[in-house]
């Protein structure tokens, strides 16, 4: 069975992987960005000179030959669903099974100058080229949207000393996700870095430096020009699928997928940012574009294929990432605006970049979500309150099994199940603290 991937992104080369764990089938990774699979979330360690590039790849060059997985650098210009053809730059493919794997571009809203030079996001390897090419000589760049691309971007010149505005639409940064207090410790995080932070603007255009580079940008609600030898565009990612759009599949904001990935041709599978199930899990989205759905797609597309019938299942929500300096992780349910149905324990550290966020059934006291800004708790432990629904009382008192690194970092327990005492009336005390015998033996019980 031949089996050809298109794209070699996280979600296409673990799909990859597995089919050779499954079976013998002949597999063939397509891919125009690179020839080998590369760290897409380690870009800007590389930038910042905490990698060399080629630290990026994690598996050395003779890995693919060894596990028989062919490597094409080649462009897919077109598919023919009938025929089971693929048109590229380097001829003309037959498929038995196809993968979809195309990934993510950056968002572009029709801005005048959008494809000057000195204009690119943060997404492919060719953004981080675009990024090594202009960086020389640069004294300030415009980061246009937030979120953790945005960040990721600003925190990059800045380690270059170079000057960064950056301007977000929303009125506090990254609101739409973040709750009002976790968002207003961003917003005082990136000014304290001597980030520019203009909030609730919105970019009007990007002026022509007279040789085809950007040279500044207007403010479209003041009219103010910014300066600038640079301008990335971050304002979010969608799926990379124009190409398919005037074929047969069928596509929304993503390639349509059923719960075993299988999309509406026959033996073509979707996965990763490109794909958009058509009927998601409650509480979670059609699209996911984070690093471990794609690994899990990968997997279960994988498994599908070769014939073990396995419906994709995220899960509970995570996500994890740093803004600056401060680390960031959520697990379950932890919207911007709490429902009426939830209560919530907010902790802040005096210093200002701490906090401790634990949302709850508001009347049946039962565990919903973790929100944390500069503290790290155990996936596991988390996971499996979450799962189990455990009250959140039991939670509080064993709290310290969450924390993961107590030994290094202070602990904050106490003082989380001290407002939650005076916010329910209650006297409740913390049982178990530090030990990973502890935590192991809780999460075989």
């Amino acid at each position: 069975m031949k089996i050809i991937i298109i794209g070699n992104g996280i979600s296409g080369i673990t799909c990859a992987r597995w089919l050779r764990k499954l079976g013998d089938s002949e597999i063939t990774v397509i891919s125009s960005e690179t020839k080998h699979f590369f760290s897409r979330t380690a870009l800007m360690y590389a930038y910042m000179g905490h990698m060399r590039p080629e630290d990026l790849k994690p598996y050395e060059d003779w890995f693919w030959e060894k596990n028989r997985i062919n490597l094409l650098e080649a462009h897919v210009d077109n598919i023919d669903f009938e025929t089971k053809t693929l048109a590229t730059t380097q001829g003309a493919l037959q498929y038995d099974k196809l993968v979809l794997a195309l990934g993510s571009k950056s968002n572009k809203f029709g801005w005048p100058g959008q494809d000057l030079e000195r204009v690119g996001g943060l997404y492919h390897w060719q953004d981080l080229e675009n990024m090594e090419k202009y960086s020389p000589g640069l004294k300030h760049a415009v980061i246009v949207g937030g979120g953790l691309i945005g960040i990721e971007m600003a925190e990059m010149f800045r380690s270059r000393k170079i000057g960064v505005s950056m301007l977000v639409r929303e009125a506090s940064y990254w609101n739409n996700v973040l709750p009002a207090e976790e968002s207003d410790m961003i917003n005082r995080h990136i000014k304290s870095h001597h980030i520019d932070l203009r909030l609730g603007v919105n970019l009007d255009s990007i002026q022509d430096d007279g040789k085809g580079a950007a040279k500044s940008v207007i403010i479209k609600e003041t009219q103010e020009e910014i300066p600038c030898g640079y301008v990335g565009l971050t304002a979010g990612v969608s799926p990379n699928i124009a190409f398919l759009k005037e074929t047969g599949l069928e596509v929304g904001r993503g390639i349509k997928v059923d719960s075993h990935l299988k999309t509406n041709m026959p033996d073509v599978y979707a996965i990763g940012d490109c794909a958009e199930l058509s009927d998601p899990k409650p509480g979670r989205r059609g699209i996911e574009a984070i690093w471990y759905t794609g690994r899990m797609m990968g997997e279960t597309a994988a498994y599908n294929i070769m014939g073990q019938t396995v419906a994709y299942d995220p899960g509970i929500w995570f996500n994890s990432a740093k803004f600056l300096d401060i680390e960031y992780q959520v697990y379950g349910e932890v919207p911007g605006k709490l429902p009426e149905d939830m209560s919530t324990i907010y902790w802040e550290h005096s210093d200002g970049d701490k906090a401790i966020r634990i949302n709850y059934h508001k009347t049946e006291k039962y565990i919903r979500g973790f929100n944390l800004m500069g503290v790290r708790y155990r996936h596991e432990v988390c996971e499996k309150w979450l799962a189990q629904k455990t009250p959140v009382k039991e939670v509080l008192q064993n709290l310290g099994l969450a924390n993961f690194d107590p030994e290094f970092y202070d602990e904050y327990e106490a003082d989380v199940i001290q407002l939650y005492n005076k916010q329910e009336g209650t006297n409740i005390n913390l049982k178990t603290k530090r030990g990973l015998d502890r935590v192991l033996a809780f999460l075989k019980s």
